[in-house]
């Protein structure tokens, strides 16, 4: 195949097609076919399409490459949700192209970055998308399937691609960090591809190692260049506050060799940084509070308004305690007036220990007080409202927690609000015959 530009010239691929008719002693129809075809696409007309958007839009288009049409519709929405947390690459587009705040200026938005006047034309395009021979499109089905050659084949022949961006600002080196192959980034970081670049809500290539938890990533990545102190999804959103959001210890520890940024009590607490915890707890400390403005790692969590009020500082850096699986940290939180049933956001101390399977962490609460059968909420709301820890644990399978929980008095009949189910219930439903085993 030949090589297409990262900015092609349609005038140039005309010329092109005038010599070779000339030159083969064939229609032009027919050359015009055989270049489509040499640059992966099937025909002259999709080629020409591609070629005017990207020549319009430059820089700044982005690609569509999903095929399924409701993702755009989830994206808008979560572009939306970002836009809404003053979030500003995701404000900017909303800005640029004159749309309100809502939901069908999200979709509206979404159309014109990718090059489109409308959101239906944006969908017809998208319905096709799989049978188009665009190069981005092509990209991302190699990183989805894990296709090391291919991915690499298509980067020599499409150099551009590198640089190029798909829905939201996300770039395939982004979108390699999603597929847990660590193969693939490096691919991509060989070819030039920018550790930097975060997408429109400041999710950049580091954030992503440390959502998924992969160290071998991040130290690739770090060694590439990438900032540990780049927030994403609102003010201290950093990659490690990302970690520590979910208790991913592995990166976690890592990471803060190189940065502990934001450095407030939550990520303290995270941590178990018994020096940290201490002097931030210091009654008026100014740092307990600060930069919390990250509260959700994805749009699927509802909006919350994080506020400065000490107690409420403190019972969320329980939680962040006990998801990390820092008992003593725990202890000592509590010692200083941490309510240990609190639901701050989306989950007691007890339900995220339950639900990363910290048993040592569970242990600790129940013994400093926690009720057993504290119904609250977790994660999304389409999924947590009215469960215990024994719900979170029997859905993960943690099958010591689940020991721990029925020993201290968990009520295996307990049924959450939104599904009126037991914990037996969700370790079916979810997958977890061992666990539904012992909850029997």
């Amino acid at each position: 195949m030949g090589t297409l530009p990262a900015k092609p010239s349609l005038d140039q691929l005309r010329k092109r097609a005038k010599d070779l008719a000339r030159a083969e002693g064939v229609k032009l129809s027919e050359a015009q076919f055989r270049i489509a075809r040499d640059h992966g696409f099937p025909s002259w007309p999709k080629l020409q399409a591609y070629v005017r958007r990207v020549t319009e839009h430059g820089d700044t288009l982005q690609h569509p490459y999903h095929q399924d049409v409701e993702y755009y519709a989830e994206r808008a929405l979560g572009l939306l949700a970002s836009a809404e947390d003053d979030t500003p690459g995701a404000k900017a587009p909303f800005e640029r192209w004159a749309q309100p705040l809502t939901r069908d200026g999200a979709r509206a938005v979404v159309a014109k970055e990718h090059g489109f006047g409308s959101w239906k034309g944006l969908r017809t395009h998208v319905k096709s998308l799989v049978d188009s021979g665009e190069p981005f499109a092509r990209a991302y089905r190699a990183v989805e399937a894990r296709d090391v050659k291919q991915l690499e084949t298509l980067l020599d022949e499409f150099p551009g691609l590198v640089t190029a961006r798909g829905t939201n600002g996300n770039d395939l080196l982004g979108m390699a960090g999603a597929t847990c192959d660590e193969r693939l980034s490096r691919i991509l970081l060989d070819h030039g591809a920018d550790p930097t670049r975060g997408n429109v809500h400041g999710w950049t290539p580091l954030h992503q190692a440390t959502y998924s938890n992969l160290p071998l990533l991040l130290d690739m990545l770090l060694d590439a260049g990438a900032s540990p102190d780049v927030s994403a999804r609102g003010d201290g959103g950093t990659p490690l506050v990302v970690a520590l959001f979910w208790g991913n210890r592995k990166v976690a520890n890592k990471l803060a060799v190189h940065s502990k940024a934001p450095g407030n009590l939550r990520v303290a607490a995270g941590l178990g940084d018994a020096d940290l915890l201490a002097e931030l707890l210091e009654p008026g400390h100014p740092a307990a509070g600060a930069h919390r403005g990250f509260y959700r790692p994805h749009s699927g969590f509802p909006k919350w308004q994080p506020t400065d009020d000490p107690a409420e500082v403190r019972n969320e850096a329980l939680s962040w305690a006990a998801r990390n699986n820092r008992t003593q940290a725990l202890r000592t939180l509590v010692a200083r007036g941490a309510d240990v049933d609190a639901d701050v956001y989306r989950g007691t101390a007890l339900t995220w220990a339950a639900a990363r399977g910290r048993v040592d962490a569970v242990r600790t609460l129940l013994d400093l007080g926690a009720d057993v059968n504290r119904a609250g909420t977790f994660g999304g709301p389409g999924h947590g409202e009215g469960v215990t820890a024994l719900h979170l644990a029997a859905q993960n399978g943690k099958l010591d927690v689940l020991r721990v929980l029925v020993e201290h008095g968990a009520d295996l009949g307990a049924r959450d609000a939104l599904f009126d189910s037991t914990p037996e219930t969700w370790a079916e439903v979810c997958g977890q015959p061992e666990a539904r085993e012992l909850l029997q």
